[in-house]
C-alpha cells in the first residue's frame, strides 16, 4: 500500500468526522467550488469499477483517494491519488497523485444562493504537468449549474489537446435526496467525452454523504475527469470529514462546557436546531444584544457565519452557544457539519 493511502487511513483513525463537501451541491465528474473550513480535514473516497464480459468477467477497479485540509478562510491545500491511470509512464506506474490547493475567490459557504467561484492550481506528479481549474457554480431553490475551464501543461496525450471544459447540474429533490449529471471534454476531435450521473444522498444523523454513480471518467483528477474511457464503470463516493479540534477537550482532560459563547450577555431571542434545520430562519435584534442557539438533535452543530464574525464551537445535544452583536448588519450563517441547514441574523 502506498504511503499516501496509509496517510489518509492514519487521518481517519485520529480523528472524528465532522464537516464533509456535501454531494447534494456536486455532479460526480466536477470539483465545484467548496472549501473545506480552518482546522477541517476532509476524506473522499471514490470507488469505480467496470465487469468485463465472459467467460472470464473481470472486475478492474478504479478507486480515488482524496484529501484536504482547510487552511484558512475559503483557503484549503490537498491530494488526490488514484489507481490504474489513463497517463502513459516510462516507469510502468499506473498510480496518479495530483497535489493541489482550492481558493474560493468569491460567493459564500456551499449552497448559498447566487454565484461562486474557486480557482484550483494542481500539479500531476505522474505526467509532470501543472494543471489548473476555475469552477463556477450557480445556484437557485433546490438547482446547482456547474461549469469548469481546465488547463494543463502535458495532457493525457488526448491529441495534444491542453484545454478542457465540464458542466453539469444537480437537482435536490428533498434536503436529503439530490439526482446529478454532468458532461466534459477535452478541446480535440479524437478524444472521448466524459459523461457521469449520480444519486446524492445525505446519511441521517451524520455529516456524511454518498453517492451512486456511472460513467466513463478515467479518473478522479483535473485531467482524469477530462478524458472518458471506452467502458462504463460503476461504483460510490462517500464523504468523511475529520475535525482535529474535535477531541481537544479530551487530550486535555476537560469536559466541555453545555453553554458557550456570550452566557451573560442580554439574550434578546433563542433559536432552536431541531431536526437538521434553525427552527427560526431570519431574526432581527438590536445592537449589543444577543441570540442564544439550542442544540435540540441527538447530534452535534455550529453557527458558522459567512463573514468574519466569531462563531460557535461544537454545539452538543442539549448545549447552547450565545452570540452578542455590537455592530448593526445582515449576519448570515450555517452549520459546519451540515450546510444545508442556513440562518440569518439581522442587526438594527
Amino acid at each position: 500500500m502506498t504511503r499516501q493511502v496509509w496517510f489518509a487511513l492514519l487521518m481517519l483513525a485520529v480523528a472524528a468526522p465532522l464537516n464533509a463537501q456535501s454531494l447534494m451541491h456536486r455532479a460526480p465528474d466536477l470539483g465545484g467550488t467548496w472549501v473545506s473550513d480552518g482546522g477541517v480535514v476532509q476524506f473522499n473516497f471514490v470507488h469505480r469499477f467496470h465487469v468485463f464480459p465472459g467467460p472470464a468477467n473481470t472486475v478492474i477497479n478504479y478507486p480515488t483517494f482524496t484529501l484536504a485540509a482547510g487552511v484558512g478562510h475559503n483557503v484549503d491545500f490537498g491530494l488526490r491519488f488514484g489507481t490504474r491511470s489513463n497517463i502513459p509512464s516510462s516507469g510502468g506506474s499506473s498510480n496518479e497523485s495530483e497535489f493541489f490547493a482550492r481558493w474560493r475567490v468569491l460567493g459564500g459557504p456551499e449552497g448559498t444562493e447566487g454565484f461562486a467561484v474557486a480557482v484550483t492550481p494542481a500539479y500531476n506528479k505522474l505526467a509532470k504537468s501543472a494543471d489548473g481549474e476555475v469552477g463556477i457554480d450557480w445556484t437557485r431553490g433546490p438547482f446547482t449549474v456547474s461549469g469548469a475551464a481546465r488547463g494543463m501543461s502535458k495532457p493525457l496525450g488526448a491529441s495534444g489537446a491542453k484545454a478542457s471544459f465540464g458542466g453539469g447540474v444537480v437537482a435536490r429533490v428533498t434536503p436529503y435526496v439530490a439526482l446529478s449529471a454532468d458532461v466534459g471534454s477535452f478541446v480535440g476531435p479524437t478524444t472521448l467525452a466524459v459523461w457521469g450521473v449520480a444519486l446524492n444522498v445525505v446519511i441521517p444523523g451524520s455529516p456524511h454523504t454518498f453517492a451512486f454513480e456511472a460513467g466513463n471518467a478515467s479518473l478522479n483528477s483535473i485531467q482524469g475527469n477530462s478524458l472518458g474511457s471506452n467502458d462504463v464503470r460503476y461504483g460510490f463516493e462517500f464523504t468523511i470529514p475529520l475535525h482535529l479540534k474535535r477531541f481537544a477537550p479530551w487530550f486535555h482532560g476537560k469536559p466541555r462546557p453545555s453553554a458557550v459563547g456570550d452566557v451573560s450577555a442580554p439574550v434578546a431571542a433563542t433559536v432552536r436546531l431541531a431536526a437538521y434545520k434553525f427552527a427560526t430562519d431570519t431574526v432581527t435584534i438590536a445592537a449589543g444584544q444577543a441570540i442564544r442557539w439550542v442544540n435540540d438533535d441527538p447530534v452535534e452543530h455550529t453557527v458558522t457565519f459567512d463573514g468574519a464574525e466569531p462563531g460557535s464551537p461544537l454545539i452538543p445535544a442539549n448545549g447552547s452557544f450565545a452570540h452578542r452583536f455590537d455592530r448593526a448588519g445582515r449576519y448570515a450563517y450555517h452549520c459546519t457539519p451540515h450546510p444545508f441547514m442556513k440562518g440569518v441574523v439581522i442587526v438594527k
